[in-house]
C-alpha cells in the first residue's frame, strides 16, 4: 500500500466513522476501487487509524466527559457486549468479514432499508430522553448489543448505535452524541486489540504511514462529526440510507459485476 492509498483511506475513515453509513465498509469497497492488496497490514490499518477519528471525539468532547462520572457508567455499560463478541470472534471478523465485498455490500443495502423503515415509524417525544447523562444503564446496554452487530463490516457502529438509541427512548441528537462517545472505548478496544494480535510487528514505513494516517482521518473526522450535528437538525437519516442502497447496488454491478 503506498502512502497515496493510505491517505485516501484515511480521508475515507475520517468522513465515514461518526455518519451512518460504515466507514470499515468503506474503506474496503475503496481499498477494492484503489485495487490495493488485502494485506495483513492494510486490514490491521483499517482498523488502527479508526484512532485517528476517535481522537477527534476526545479533542470535541473532553470537558464533557471529564466533568461527568454518570456518562462513564453508562458508556462501560455499553461497551461490554461489543467487547464480549470482538473477543469471541476475533479471528472470524478479522479472518472473514473485513475485507469481504460481498458481507460488505449486503449489510450496506439490508441496512439502508432497516433504517428507512425505522425512520418512517420513529416520531420523537417530548418524554425521550433529551440528555446524554440521563440515558439509563438498561438502555446503554441494549444501546451497546446494537453495536455489537456492527463487527459485521457494512452495517455501521454508528447506525447501529444510533438506531438503537432511537428505539429506546432517547431523542435524535442525544443518540448521535451517545453514539460519539461510546465510540472511544470500542474502537481504544478493538484498536488495542489488534496491536496485541499482531504484536505490534511494523517497520518503520509502515509505522510512518500509520501515524500519517491516524492524523489524516482525526483532522477529516473533526469536520464530519461538526457537519453532522447541524444536518440532523432540521433532517433525517433517510439521504443516508437511500445513499447505503444506492452504493451497494451501483457497486455490485459496476465493481462487481
Amino acid at each position: 500500500m503506498s502512502l497515496f492509498h493510505a491517505i485516501i483511506l484515511a480521508i475515507v475513515e475520517g468522513v465515514t466513522e461518526f455518519l451512518p453509513i460504515s466507514s470499515t465498509g468503506h474503506m474496503v469497497l475503496a481499498a477494492a476501487l484503489l485495487k490495493v492488496q488485502e494485506t495483513e497490514f492494510v486490514k490491521n490499518y483499517e482498523i488502527i487509524i479508526q484512532l485517528g477519528a476517535i481522537f477527534s471525539i476526545v479533542f470535541l468532547y473532553w470537558k464533557k466527559v471529564l466533568q461527568s462520572k454518570i456518562i462513564w457508567k453508562q458508556l462501560l455499560v455499553a461497551f461490554i457486549p461489543a467487547a464480549v463478541i470482538g473477543l469471541v470472534f476475533f479471528k472470524v471478523i478479522k479472518g472473514f468479514l473485513i475485507g469481504n465485498e460481498y458481507v460488505t455490500l449486503s449489510a450496506l443495502f439490508i441496512g439502508g432499508i432497516l433504517l428507512i423503515a425505522l425512520e418512517l415509524v420513529y416520531k420523537e417525544k417530548d418524554h425521550h430522553v433529551d440528555n446524554v447523562e440521563k440515558i439509563s444503564l438498561k438502555t446503554a446496554f441494549f444501546i451497546g448489543v446494537f453495536q455489537a452487530i456492527s463487527v459485521i463490516p457494512g452495517v455501521s457502529r454508528a447506525a447501529a448505535t444510533i438506531a438503537g438509541g432511537l428505539i429506546f427512548g432517547v431523542k435524535r441528537k442525544q443518540a448521535v452524541e451517545f453514539s460519539f462517545l461510546l465510540a472511544v472505548p470500542t474502537m481504544f478496544a478493538a484498536t488495542a486489540l489488534d496491536l496485541v494480535k499482531s504484536n505490534f510487528s511494523f517497520t518503520p514505513n509502515e509505522i510512518l504511514i500509520l501515524v500519517i494516517g491516524s492524523v489524516v482521518s482525526f483532522l477529516v473526522a473533526i469536520a464530519a462529526v461538526k457537519f453532522l450535528l447541524y444536518f440532523i437538525q432540521n433532517h433525517t437519516f433517510i439521504p443516508f440510507a437511500i445513499y447505503r442502497i444506492l452504493l451497494a447496488i451501483i457497486f455490485w454491478l459496476i465493481v462487481l459485476k
